[in-house]
C-alpha cells in the first residue's frame, strides 16, 4: 500500500465520528456487570484464593520473552 494512501486511511480513521455502539455489545457488558459481583458472592473463599493462586502460578510462569514488549 502507497505510504500516502496509508497516511490518509489514518487521518481519517482518526477524524471520524464514533459509530453507535452495537446493541449485542452493551447488553453483554450490562450483564457482565451484575454478573461478576454476583459470582464473588456465589463463590467461597477458599475457591476465590485457589483461583488467584492459579492465576499468580500462571504469571510468574512465563517467561520474560513471552512478555509484550512496550
Amino acid at each position: 500500500m502507497d505510504v500516502n494512501v496509508r497516511a490518509f486511511r489514518v487521518v481519517q480513521a482518526a477524524l471520524s465520528e464514533k459509530k453507535e455502539p452495537d446493541a449485542r455489545k452493551v447488553a453483554a457488558r450490562k450483564g457482565g456487570l451484575v454478573g461478576g459481583p454476583s459470582r464473588a458472592r456465589a463463590i467461597s473463599p477458599a475457591r476465590r484464593t485457589e483461583i488467584a493462586k492459579k492465576a499468580s502460578r500462571a504469571r510468574w510462569a512465563r517467561k520474560t520473552t513471552d512478555l509484550p514488549m512496550e
